[in-house]
């Protein structure tokens, strides 16, 4: 049997000895380095969620504005606009469109989107009048992975055909529902028919703007009138 001389023999250990300890040393250099890149990377992720909220909410809008929906903001402002809704298919409110109203909070996208029906519908989970959406309907399963056109392509399709009679913002209509199914449905198509209608959005818009104008010339006659007390 060779053996190494003993010069080759201590020369081996050496070398042994000083790559296993290397070896911890990269380990930890390694793991250290891990560290901070994990650190960087969480205050990045802060910074971004910091500074995000407003990108985010712009994005969403323009989204929503690139998809077929008919969008029109308010003043040019991206945190209150109108979509035109239609209703959904093989439901009992299809055929009918409406003019919803989205108002998006300061905290969104963490907090959901207030909606409002501006035409009236008949539904137990919509105010008839004013036309809001029972806020549990959106809230309970709202989160900051859906975005705008979820609301329109999921939550409000889903909304319209599977009303929630137990949780309702129309006790009428929930009523009816649960006591007369036929009945309640004739009243929905109804209300389709009556305030659902195309030409019904262009009237609801110009007496809208209408409004706006005789607002604006009432504010400005107490203006006038104001001035003319002052003289």
């Amino acid at each position: 049997m060779n053996l190494p001389p003993p010069n080759s023999f201590f020369f081996l250990i050496s070398v042994s000895i000083s790559t296993f300890f290397l070896s911890i040393q990269f380990l930890q250099e390694l793991k250290f380095s891990i560290a901070q890149t994990r650190s960087a990377s969480e205050r990045n992720l802060q910074e971004k969620n910091m500074s995000s909220p407003s990108k985010r909410r712009d994005m969403d809008v323009m989204k929503l504005m690139m998809t077929d929906y008919k969008v029109e903001t308010v003043d040019d402002s991206v945190t209150q606009f109108f979509v035109e809704f239609n209703g959904p298919p093989d439901s009992l409110y299809s055929g009918g469109v409406w003019r919803v109203r989205v108002e998006l909070p300061d905290a969104y996208q963490y907090k959901s989107p207030s909606i409002g029906f501006i035409n009236r519908i008949y539904h137990p989970n919509i105010d008839e009048m004013s036309g809001s959406v029972c806020l549990d309907v959106i809230n309970q399963t709202w989160s900051p992975m859906f975005d705008l056109v979820n609301i329109f392509e999921v939550f409000l399709p889903q909304l319209l055909l599977y009303p929630n009679p137990a949780d309702p913002l129309n006790g009428e209509a929930a009523a009816l529902m649960m006591r007369d199914r036929p009945v309640y449905e004739q009243k929905v198509k109804e209300h389709c028919l009556k305030y659902a209608k195309p030409e019904d959005l262009e009237n609801k818009q110009a007496d809208d703007e209408e409004s706006d104008d005789d607002d604006y010339e009432n504010y400005k006659t107490s203006d006038d009138e104001m001035e003319v007390e002052g003289l």
